[in-house]
């Protein structure tokens, strides 16, 4: 078996993956990037045309240096690359007064968003019931609602996005290995060893960035993560009501104070006759192989009658197409991006996903740096590897 021995090995070449390689390239080290499908692909968590991105991060203000810095690189891509990936078109977060807000670990996302937005200096409005429904009168609204909404918030476009990191990363001398299932066979010497395409790779560091995959990757990191099946459903549009981005926002309604009473969803996208939109579901864990890809008619219907019928006008039942995709997630929403302990020469990036593509670009970078320079950067701070 041919022996390889980069500077560093990447595991999954997703969101996290791609921006890793690209910038270890760029710092000029040797770098391998191996993933078991051909991204951009759609059979992990980095797909589905659209990612919402927003400055203020209602998850936690450690997570807005890393929004910032994300579309600043993102801008210098497109510029690179002359790809569009970043549609500013605003992002709204609406939740009815006196309700908690809850997503994602957090009991008042929409207090959390505007406290952030404060802390940072973010340009942004906060707006009342009457506001809101001048301003995007798609909206059915019960008259206590407020919202902040932030114009420099937006979609970015995954597939996109992850081809563009690739490209540079080739471009500024990344090597690629795609369709390659990656085992990891360990050394006599303790050092990280993975066979993958007919070869052994022996890297000075191994960064893995395999999403769902990561719990069979490192059985140490399985405990913390929680791996879901999610739903996403693009459904038609009758013409009464303009949602294309130059008159409707990204958004995430919170419409009661259940965990459940939330969705999310996008602007039309190239003029097609639909719009996205997906609750998240808490669902029972799966493996990632295990996942069933296949969707029930009726549980479009259901989200249809649950979240959108009430509250989007002129958004029709007719689920155009739906599709799936793979959540990693611990239990409260924070990311672990750090040296495995007993392992200093393995690096993981996980558990990220639900509202983690925003700020990939940046978690790439700073990979990157930490791997060059051998300390952590101030911006990875919050996401050690827990203890406890």
């Amino acid at each position: 078996m041919k022996l390889s021995n980069p500077d560093v090995l990447v595991l999954g070449l997703g969101a996290m993956g791609s921006a890793t390689l690209l910038h270890l390239a760029r710092l000029g080290l040797r770098v391998v990037g191996i993933d078991r499908f051909a991204p951009p692909h759609a059979q992990g968590s980095s797909h589905g045309e659209t990612r919402i991105t927003r400055q203020a991060i209602g998850e936690g203000a450690q997570f807005v240096p890393l929004a910032l810095r994300s579309q600043q690189l993102w801008r210098q891509h497109e510029r690179e690359t002359g790809l569009s990936l970043f549609t500013a078109c605003g992002a709204l977060v609406v939740s009815r007064t006196g309700l908690a807000s809850r997503m994602h670990a957090q009991d008042d996302f929409l207090g959390n968003t505007m406290r952030a937005a404060q802390q940072y200096g973010i340009a942004h409005e906060c707006l009342w019931a009457d506001a809101i429904a001048r301003r995007f009168p798609q909206l059915t609204l019960v008259g206590d609602e407020q919202a902040y909404y932030e114009p420099g918030g937006g979609f970015l476009r995954p597939e996109r996005c992850i081809a563009a990191q690739l490209q540079l990363a080739v471009r500024d001398g990344a090597t690629l290995l795609r369709d390659a299932a990656a085992r990891l066979a360990g050394s006599a010497d303790g050092r990280a060893c993975v066979e993958a395409g007919g070869a052994r790779y022996m890297p000075g560091t191994l960064v893995i960035a395999a999403g769902a995959w990561m719990p069979q990757l490192v059985p140490t990191l399985a405990p913390r993560l929680k791996i879901t099946r999610q739903e996403l459903h693009w459904f038609a549009l009758d013409g009464s009501a303009r949602y294309d981005p130059e008159q409707f926002p990204v958004f995430i309604w919170h419409w009661g104070d259940g965990a459940d009473d939330v969705f999310y969803g996008f602007p039309q996208l190239d003029g097609e006759a639909a719009i996205k939109t997906a609750a998240e579901s808490d669902g029972e864990p799966i493996r990632a192989d295990d996942i069933d890809r296949r969707i029930d008619p009726v549980r479009a219907a259901a989200l249809h009658a649950r979240h959108i019928a009430p509250r989007l006008k002129g958004v029709t039942a007719a689920a155009t197409r739906s599709a799936t995709c793979l959540y990693s997630s611990t239990a409260n929403a924070n990311f672990i991006i750090d040296r495995v302990p007993q392992a200093a020469d393995t690096l993981v990036i996980s558990a990220c996903s639900g509202h983690g593509f925003k700020h990939s670009a940046a978690i790439g970078e700073a990979v990157a740096a930490m791997v060059h320079s051998g300390s952590r950067p101030a911006i990875l701070e919050p996401f050690a590897w827990p203890t406890g």
